[in-house]
């Protein structure tokens, strides 16, 4: 059942108010109320089309898995946050497969994509939202691609430490080497050469679980 607070959630998608009475209640009473622990698997690719993903509370995270196993971050999705590609079957043309996992636990509301789709079949606005949603994404996913094309290696890992540290509000990111290159889409042991080189520049401090940034305005210099 479907409580105040996830309905404060409905009420921020821009479509919930042009909904009738009717195509409201019959999202409310299909709509699936999820948990997720921390590392699981959320979607996987095309053949999992689950539906829209609302994010009640916790932290996911979209990449891509190249054929050797390396991993991409696309983009992140925090409270309140809405995930479209979850419900790739819902969208023309979409022909590469994404994947999501719990980055911390997580709480989500999904709507169906067959009760998704029959909403936007019949509803402009639904439609609207979709091609608005789906643009955001691919500008972040088009950012990502112009870093590991055409950025350096030390720009990259310096972006990524200080997205990191504005996500956890805090200096010290207890993060793995491993975990690192997982997002960014490298080798554990080229961050490890590169984060060395940072620490002996003064930039961060490496010890066993965790990275402080000591002196976050040079890290910022080598992103400019």
């Amino acid at each position: 059942m479907i409580e105040g607070n996830e309905l404060n959630l409905l009420n921020r998608l821009e479509f919930w108010t042009k909904l009738n009475s009717r195509e409201q209640k019959n999202l409310i009473d299909n709509i699936e109320k999820k948990s997720f622990p921390k590392n699981k698997i959320v979607y996987e690719g095309l053949d999992d089309c689950k539906g829209l993903i609302l994010v009640k509370s916790g932290q996911l995270r979209t990449f891509i898995l190249s054929e050797n196993g390396k991993e991409v971050t696309l983009y992140r999705l925090f409270e309140d946050d809405v995930c479209i590609m979850s419900a790739s079957c819902a969208l023309n043309n979409i022909t590469f497969d994404v994947y999501i996992e719990a980055e911390k636990n997580s709480e989500i509301l999904l709507i169906p994509s067959e009760i998704y789709m029959r909403l936007s079949e019949n509803n402009i606005y639904v439609q609207k939202f979709t091609n608005e949603i789906t643009l955001s994404r691919f500008s972040d996913v088009m950012w990502i691609m112009e870093q590991v094309l055409f950025m350096s290696f030390d720009k990259r890992l310096a972006i990524f430490l200080l997205e990191q540290s504005n996500i956890e509000k805090s200096n010290t990111l207890y993060i793995t080497h491993e975990d690192i290159a997982k997002n960014i889409g490298s080798a554990r042991e080229v961050v490890s050469r590169m984060l060395k080189y940072f620490q002996n520049e003064g930039y961060v401090k490496t010890e066993r679980g965790n990275i402080l940034i000591t002196d976050k305005k040079k890290l910022l210099q080598l992103t400019t």
